[in-house]
């Protein structure tokens, strides 16, 4: 599993704007959304296809309010980015 540069930042981004409310929930969150993805590993297949673009190895789990973009690349999965779901997805 590989991810992008900007997905990292994104992760970083969500857990300090959480933690101005809630230290321990933005850590709380964050462990979640890591254990998520783990379980990519063994059903890369698992999230839907991303509406917005027509790519059959672009996918997407969605959790709480947060999506979870990544493409399917054989032999790897690469995490591309981890927004919220209210905002629009750029890629």
């Amino acid at each position: 599993m590989k991810w992008t540069n900007n997905a990292l930042e994104e992760i970083d981004n969500i857990a300090n704007y959480i933690s101005k409310d809630s230290p321990k929930y933005a850590q709380i969150l964050v462990k979640q959304i890591y254990e998520m993805i783990s379980h990519l590993k063994q059903f890369p297949k698992f999230g839907r296809k991303v509406p917005e673009y027509n790519n059959p190895n672009l996918r997407e789990i969605l959790y709480n309010n947060y999506r979870i973009v990544y493409l399917v690349k054989d032999p790897y999965l690469e995490i591309i980015s981890v927004i919220h779901g209210s905002r629009r997805l750029n890629l």
